[in-house]
C-alpha cells in the first residue's frame, strides 16, 4: 500500500485560450481564442476526450479533454478550473470529481497529477494521492472507493491508501456500478466482471465485445462496440441487448437515468455528443441539454 500527503488545492484558472497538449507532456501551446460554439473542428472543446458525464450536482454535462476540463451551458462548452490533460476521469457524486493526468504549463501541480479530486465541480483540486508517480488512464469510483490502470491495477477506499490487484488482460476502460457491487472493465479479451471491488475477475460471456462501458444504476450498464452499436444490460451483465443504430468512433461514454427515469446515453464521437433515450435505437447531438 501507498500512502502520499495532500498537495494545496489549486485555485480555478478561467481561459478561453485553447491549448494542444500530448498524452505525455506537461507543456501546451495557446493558438488563440475559441469562439463561443465554434472550439475545433467539431463541437467538441479539444481533439481527445477522456471522459463524459452529467454532474448529479446540476445535471450540467461535464467533458474531460487534453486540454482540461469542460462544462457544458446551454450547448457551449466552457473551460473549468486548472488546465489538466485529463486521461482519467470518474464522477463520485454532485460536485465530486476524480481524476487523473498531465498539468498544463504553469499549473501548479506534480507531474503527473496521480489522483486528483474536486468537491467544487471542477473550479479547485486537491491532489490526494500518488502525484509524481501513477498515471490512471482507466479509472472509475463507487460508494465502495476508486479503481484504476495506470499498468497496474489498483484499488482504494479512500484515494489515499492503494491496493495492486490483478487482471487477465489490459482494460481500456474501467466502470463501476454506483453501490460497487459489479465492475466492467472491458479488454481486448472480451468484457471482464469484478463482483469484489477488482480482487478477482472473470470473463462476462454474454457480453458483446465491447471498447468502452458503463453503469446508468446498479442493474443497468452499457457499452459501445467495436462497429459502433450500442449494447445495454438491465440485469446486470447476465443478458445484453444491441441496437442498430451506429455512433461512429466513440471516445467516451456515459449512462444515466432522467427524472422520469428514463436511461440517457452521452456518446462522444469525433463530431460531438451524440445523445440517446432509447437504449441505441437513435442518436441525436446533444445540443442545448
Amino acid at each position: 500500500m501507498t500512502r502520499s500527503p495532500r498537495s494545496l488545492v489549486i485555485p480555478m484558472l478561467a481561459t478561453a485560450v485553447l491549448l494542444l497538449a500530448g498524452c505525455g507532456s506537461s507543456t501546451a501551446a495557446a493558438t488563440g481564442v475559441a469562439k463561443a460554439g465554434s472550439i475545433g473542428r467539431s463541437s467538441l472543446p479539444g481533439e481527445r476526450v477522456h471522459g463524459v458525464a452529467r454532474n448529479p450536482g446540476d445535471g450540467k454535462v461535464f467533458l474531460a479533454t487534453h486540454q482540461g476540463l469542460f462544462r457544458y451551458d446551454k450547448g457551449v462548452p466552457v473551460r473549468v478550473g486548472p488546465i489538466v490533460n485529463m486521461m482519467g476521469f470518474s464522477i463520485a457524486g454532485p460536485d465530486r470529481f476524480y481524476a487523473s493526468g498531465h498539468p498544463g504549463a504553469g499549473v501548479n501541480l506534480p507531474g503527473p497529477v496521480g489522483l486528483m479530486e474536486t468537491l467544487d465541480a471542477g473550479k479547485t483540486w486537491s491532489v490526494l494521492s500518488t502525484g509524481r508517480w501513477l498515471d490512471f488512464h482507466a479509472l472509475t469510483s463507487s460508494h465502495k472507493g476508486v479503481l484504476g490502470y495506470d499498468g497496474v491495477l489498483r484499488s482504494s477506499f479512500d484515494g489515499e491508501m492503494w491496493r495492486q490487484l490483478a487482471i487477465a488482460a489490459k482494460p481500456s476502460s474501467l466502470a463501476a456500478a454506483p453501490d460497487g457491487s459489479r465492475i466492467l472493465a472491458t479488454t481486448a479479451s472480451g468484457v471482464m466482471l469484478s463482483t469484489d471491488q477488482g480482487s478477482k475477475w472473470a470473463r462476462l460471456p454474454a457480453a458483446p465485445q465491447l471498447l468502452l462501458a458503463a453503469w446508468a444504476d446498479d442493474s443497468t450498464a452499457t457499452g459501445v462496440t467495436g462497429t459502433g452499436h450500442l449494447a445495454v444490460t438491465t440485469n446486470a451483465g447476465a443478458t445484453w441487448t444491441t441496437a442498430k443504430a451506429t455512433v461512429g468512433s466513440a471516445q467516451a461514454i456515459s449512462a444515466s437515468r432522467t427524472r422520469r427515469g428514463t436511461l440517457e446515453v452521452l456518446v462522444v464521437t469525433d463530431s460531438g455528443i451524440q445523445r440517446s433515450l432509447d437504449s441505441g435505437a437513435s442518436f441525436t447531438p446533444l445540443g442545448t441539454n
